[in-house]
This record gives C-alpha cells, structure tokens and sequence, in this order.
C-alpha cells in the first residue's frame, strides 16, 4: 500500500492560522533526493506529497514488460515506449508503469509530460484503488487522453477514457471500460490495431 514519506523540511513551514499539510514543490522533491532522503526507497511526487510505492514483484515486472513490448511493436516507427520514467505536472512526478511518447526521445530535451502521452499504462498488483481514483484523476486533469490500468489480480485491463471537468471540481475520466483477458482493446492513438489482452497479462 502507499505511504506518504515525511522528510525533515528542509526549511520552517510558512506559518498559518490552520493546521495544512506541507506541500512539497519538485524542486525541493528533487533536493530531498539528491540529499539521499528516499536512499532504497521507491518514491513519486503526486500533488505536493512524496509517496512511497509498493515494492515490484515478479509479477508486476512481468507485465509491465510484456505491455511495453506490445505496444512497442503497435507504435514502431511512430512513438517510443516511456519505461517508468517520470511525467512532470507542475505539483506531481508520477512515474507510470509505461507510457507511449510520440516521436523519439531525441525530440525532447526535456521530460515529457502527460499531456505529450499517447497513452499512459499502470500494472496494478497491490495498487488497483489507488491507480483507479487518484492516479485517473491526477492524468485525466494533466490532459492524458488515454489511461489504462492492467489489474494483474483479477486478470483484467480498465480502459479510463474523455477527461473532462466534473460539477463538484476537477477533472475525470467520462468513460469506463473492463475488458476480461479474452477481450481486446485499440489504443486511442492506434485505432486500426487491436490488442488481445491476454497478451498484456503475466
């Protein structure tokens, strides 16, 4: 499960009338680490809190490579497949599982961001409610048009799909789909091929 890793603040918190939780910018994210902070930690940037992730299993590592090679191959020549890397918003550095960048890394000379994404993927072996609500919030608002959780557990992918805003504030996905591992599924960015989901599945 994720746990939020408390630092010491490298300076005092501003001062306020109320109780607030520090927020913490990528720069500071980025000092803490290169002070040795999150040493043999795996850790993200997500809205100001640095969260600690779930160690990978084999499990998590299987099926994360058998969809980076999937999709390699549906978007050869087109895109390149972002492995674990992150994708900066202004507050957050999520790391996805693997994320489908158009072009080739030498366009950027800079992080991409989630909005460059053709398409984001998170295998979710422990992870399944923290991936489907604060993760599909933190990309639909970042402007990721199509979000895909691979649910190694329950043997089935959840294709997250039209962000828009909502009534209550933010921004959500409008489009749910569960797809079973007999199913199949074409990216956004690759309408023509379509992708037993089997074959994403350790």
């Amino acid at each position: 499960m994720s746990a939020v890793l408390v630092p010491t603040l490298p300076a005092a918190a501003p001062a306020s009338a109320d109780p607030r939780p520090w927020k913490w910018t990528r720069e500071q994210y980025h000092r803490l680490g290169e002070q040795g902070y999150f040493a043999g930690k795996r850790v993200e940037l997500i809205r100001g809190e640095v969260v600690e992730m779930s160690p990978v299993n084999w499990r998590h590592t299987l099926g994360k490579s058998l969809t980076a090679d999937v999709l390699r191959a549906v978007f050869s020549g087109t895109a390149w497949i972002n492995d674990q890397s992150p994708l900066p918003t202004d507050d957050s550095e999520p790391q996805p599982d693997v994320s489908v960048i158009p072009g080739s890394p030498r366009n950027y000379t800079d992080h991409p961001t989630p909005a460059d994404a053709l398409l984001v993927v998170e295998v979710s072996d422990s992870t399944l409610f923290y991936d489907t609500t604060a993760k599909a919030e933190l990309y639909a608002e970042a402007g990721v048009a199509d979000y895909w959780v691979l649910d190694v557990a329950n043997r089935q992918l959840l294709v997250f799909r039209d962000p828009a805003p909502v009534p209550a504030g933010g921004t959500a996905y409008r489009t749910h789909q569960t797809l079973s591992e007999t199913d199949r599924v074409s990216p956004l960015a690759a309408p023509t091929v379509t992708i037993a989901v089997k074959d994403l599945l350790p």
